[in-house]
């Protein structure tokens, strides 16, 4: 097992006041060489927008877009007709394709809205934008895998033009929990939310990232109540 491990504190930041963003990797005005991405995934933001604030309108091409809400409420419009809000529990994906434009803005004035934006590189290119969105019941992640994303349509999870499956999960203290791959040369980035976690003797806290490759199964163990993404994508595509 081959692994490669990017602590909170080192990943790019930048607070615009109605904007506090963390770049897992290069993005923006934050550029690693070494943190352009791993394997299809892009970009992993860890936003936090102000009330009534959001992303104006902007296109997207060829590129898997996943939003994941923490807290709060977001609001989403697209040019394919989408007027959505998206909270906690939810997991929306839009398949930019031959190109789609969108914003993003936080619907109430008297909260922040907390959510991850990942980027995911497509397994085809230029097809017809596509947008999914679903409610999950948090309770079905307590110390299990709650699959979030997914290839294939008859499965759990919104459906994402890669071969790529995310999943989360809740962890008691002291739980711990295998994650078995499901395709030979895939690799999977594990995102801690909240707590801590040992991976491979490797002690994880919030907001650390654990890239692992080269594997079929690893184990999470719990060393605090944990709340914990796991992103399963091609590491050749």
């Amino acid at each position: 097992m081959k692994t490669i491990v990017h602590k909170s504190e080192t990943r790019g930041h930048a607070n615009h006041g109605w904007l506090n963003t963390y770049h897992t990797f290069s993005f923006a005005n934050y550029y690693d060489p070494n943190r352009m991405h791993f394997g299809a995934l892009r970009v992993l933001n860890d936003d936090t927008v102000a009330g009534g604030m959001g992303f104006g309108k902007h296109p997207h091409d060829n590129m898997e877009i996943i939003s994941i809400p923490l807290s709060g409420d977001l609001e989403h419009e697209d040019s394919m007709g989408n007027v959505k809000v998206i909270k906690e529990g939810d997991v929306q994906i839009m398949s930019a394709g031959t190109g789609v434009f969108h914003s993003e803005k936080n619907k109430n004035h008297d909260k922040e809205v907390k959510f991850l934006q990942i980027w995911i590189f497509p397994k085809e290119k230029n097809i017809t934008p596509q947008y999914d969105q679903i409610s999950l019941n948090i309770e079905d992640r307590h110390n299990k895998l709650q699959q979030i994303v997914s290839p294939f349509k008859n499965e759990t999870g919104v459906t994402i033009n890669q071969e790529a499956w995310f999943h989360m999960t809740n962890l008691d203290e002291g739980k711990n929990i295998e994650y078995h791959l499901k395709k030979e040369n895939s690799g999977v980035y594990v995102f801690v939310l909240e707590g801590e976690i040992t991976i491979n003797s490797e002690n994880l806290s919030q907001r650390d990232g654990m890239g692992i490759y080269d594997t079929n199964s690893f184990t999470l163990q719990a060393n605090t109540n944990a709340s914990v993404l796991l992103m399963e994508i091609p590491m050749n595509f």
